[in-house]
């Protein structure tokens, strides 16, 4: 079961930091997950909308410039990196899942996240592009059919695979309060590969490794390691 990185070593670093991300490597997980927002200047890697929870600035995001966002301090004296700045942290073989929390223009942000993979001389092939708005997916996923794509969801729906099939989807990422054994052995059965998150506590580690899925999501890589080794 594959140990990814959400936010990089996000309780032992600023979360979306590159030193978050350098230390789940150290720490050896498996790859790591993060949120972006396209830009006007850059594909940034934050979670949130507004600057005030993990930085020392405040207001929106998206309306401030990226000049301005490179001078705030994000925990630590980290600073708000852009998408290939952290895609330079990966080693050779990690996988890397990009969540996109706002898209505004889809060409373009295919054009720019192909151009950092590029620059930051990482294999695509490692990639997993995730989000809730699936609308998003399916624009990417038309533009750049060889990129993986994961449906990520907060529901056991009725129709478990349904959405991620529609997609033609790599994955599905599902949250732990609604993943069961079955959802994974039909998502498994529909040739999907199961990413859970976000997971913290080894007894839940323990039960998802039994149930089969694919890789769990956790701020705790470190202790993920020791629990399934």
């Amino acid at each position: 079961m594959l140990i990814i990185a959400h936010r990089g070593a996000s309780t032992l670093a600023p979360e979306n930091t590159l030193k978050a991300f350098t230390l789940a490597f150290e720490q050896q997980s498996d790859g790591i997950e993060f949120d972006t927002y396209q830009h006007d200047d850059a594909i940034v890697v934050f979670h949130d909308k507004t600057l005030g929870r993990t930085t020392n600035g405040s207001g929106l995001l998206l309306q401030t410039p990226l000049a301005m966002l490179k001078q705030l301090d994000a925990g630590e004296g980290e600073v708000i990196p852009t998408l290939e700045e952290v895609l330079t942290t990966l080693p050779n073989g990690a996988l890397c899942n990009i969540e996109v929390k706002h898209l505004r223009n889809a060409e373009t942000w295919v054009k720019d996240v192909k151009q950092a993979v590029e620059d930051a001389q990482v294999n695509s092939n490692t990639l997993l592009i995730s989000s809730f708005n699936h609308h998003w997916l399916a624009a990417i996923s038309a533009l750049w059919p060889q990129v993986a794509i994961g449906a990520l969801t907060a529901t056991y729906a009725l129709d478990a695979t349904h959405c991620a099939r529609q997609l033609k989807a790599k994955s599905i990422n599902i949250a732990l309060d609604v993943v069961n054994a079955d959802f994974v052995n039909k998502a498994k059965q529909a040739g999907l590969d199961v990413y859970v998150y976000t997971v913290d506590e080894p007894e839940d580690m323990l039960q998802l490794k039994l149930w089969g899925v694919t890789g769990i999501f956790t701020n705790v890589p470190n202790i993920a390691k020791q629990v399934l080794n």
